[in-house]
């Protein structure tokens, strides 16, 4: 069995303050982390936060904050909050995040993301370690922060192209990746090394009903994997074959024929589904191939509550 195991919060459909109950039983479960998300639900500091109160013994992260939407300052603040709340059990995940959230949510260029990632990094390593910064590639000058965390928390970078995982393996503490099959996970490893942590969140679709799995999965990988960063990943992976039918219908805006032509093949790689037990012997397969921490995300379904997932989705279930 890994000696991780994380859970994704908020848990989908479930309001952020009835996940109290859930989080104070998770360790008991066999879960070690608690990882939020940061895309047009709830920021990925508040819920972190409350689990920080909620599951004492939890490691807590975000995957991942961007590192566009925070200035370098206030991104460095948030990790010194969360790291004194959870003193030794923070980890800081930043990434670029994507074109779609920087620019047309935001209205931030999304500019040389490798270079921003980069140098985001440098900054906050010295300011969570109490240095005053002064960064130019930044616009940052002589920031320090009021109180610097005890400890500071360890950072791990979003990273799904070669590039981003050797910057990982050089300076950061490892890598978040995700939408990615057990094979994968070497290809992956292979960049990033053997070494440093490796992170993935695995959109877990607890039911025998495979039909229904296929189809929830089809609309989330066509909403993932038509983004440019998603789709260089999956090409680099060896998927652009397969993927470029719904990647030419929905550029022509055929979405209803973007679905369609996703191949099962291809489903079944990305989203893990099929009993619970099903779903905890595939998780096991990513960390055979050699990831570090497998972080659950409850897809819902028609079938299991979210709470009853969670239970029977734990390490601890078998």
């Amino acid at each position: 069995m890994t000696a991780r195991w994380g859970l994704t919060i908020p848990m989908t459909g479930v309001p952020l303050a009835d996940h109290r109950e859930i989080v104070e039983g998770l360790t008991d479960l066999g879960y070690t982390d608690a990882w939020s998300s940061e895309t047009n639900g709830p920021d990925a500091f508040t819920p972190l936060a409350l689990a920080a109160q909620w599951g004492p013994e939890l490691r807590l992260g975000p995957a991942i904050v961007p590192v566009y939407t925070r200035g370098p300052a206030l991104l460095a603040q948030q990790a010194a909050t969360l790291a004194e709340l959870a003193p030794g059990r923070f980890v800081l995940g930043i990434g670029t995040s994507s074109d779609t959230i920087v620019q047309r949510w935001n209205g931030i260029p999304f500019t040389e993301p490798y270079q921003r990632v980069r140098d985001t990094l440098r900054f906050l390593r010295k300011a969570l370690a109490g240095e005053k910064v002064t960064d130019e590639a930044l616009g940052v000058k002589g920031f320090r922060l009021e109180k610097a965390p005890d400890q500071a928390p360890p950072i791990v970078l979003a990273a799904l192209r070669p590039g981003m995982l050797r910057l990982a393996s050089r300076e950061a503490d490892g890598a978040i990746t995700n939408w990615l099959a057990p094979h994968d996970v070497r290809t992956v490893r292979g960049e990033l090394g053997e070494e440093p942590e490796l992170l993935a969140r695995l959109f877990v679709c607890p039911t025998d009903d495979a039909e229904e799995a296929r189809a929830i999965g089809r609309w989330m990988i066509a909403a993932y994997m038509t983004v440019p960063v998603y789709r260089a990943f999956h090409e680099w992976l060896g998927r652009g074959d397969a993927l470029k039918p719904m990647n030419d219908a929905w550029a022509a805006g055929d979405r209803k024929g973007a679905l369609e032509v996703i191949p099962d093949e291809v489903v079944d790689d990305l989203i893990v589904h099929g009993s619970p037990a099903a779903c905890r012997d595939r998780i096991r397969e990513y960390v055979d191939a050699g990831l570090t921490t497998p972080i659950v995300a409850v897809v819902p379904t028609g079938g299991l509550a979210p709470a009853d997932a969670v239970r029977a989705l734990a390490p601890s279930a078998g």
